[in-house]
């Protein structure tokens, strides 16, 4: 089960980032990141296309990775990243999207870090 879920886990991550690479807003707007129209600023779009990027390469890495080991490396990858992520988004969000941006990251990579977890203990079917 644990390759399958890191599998799993990296396509779900790959495709989501892309997303928000097409549609920055949908990142943008629960972060309160938006103007006052709604709209998200250029440098703001930039920035969540970077993430976004990032975020595809170790979604694919992870879909892709056939052996225990890779799945375990690109798996902590994800952690780091999504960790990362709450402690950032943590610090400089602010009331409810405080709690939910920086909630649904460390959650994430909870997630994905019991995916690698799984794999460790042998459990890799």
């Amino acid at each position: 089960m644990g390759a399958r879920l890191v599998r799993a886990l990296g396509a779900a991550t790959a495709v989501y980032s892309a997303a928000i690479m097409i549609r920055p807003v949908w990142l943008a707007r629960p972060c309160a990141l938006v103007d006052a129209n709604g709209d998200v600023p250029a440098s703001t779009a930039t920035l969540i296309r970077a993430l976004g990027a990032r975020d595809v390469m170790i979604g694919t890495a992870m879909t892709l990775a056939r052996d225990a080991r890779a799945s375990q490396t690109v798996s902590m990858c994800r952690v780091a990243a999504d960790l990362s992520d709450a402690v950032i988004f943590g610090a400089v969000l602010s009331g409810q999207q405080r709690a939910k941006v920086a909630g649904f990251a460390a959650g994430w990579g909870a997630l994905c870090a019991g995916a690698a977890a799984g794999l460790r203990s042998g459990r890799t079917r």
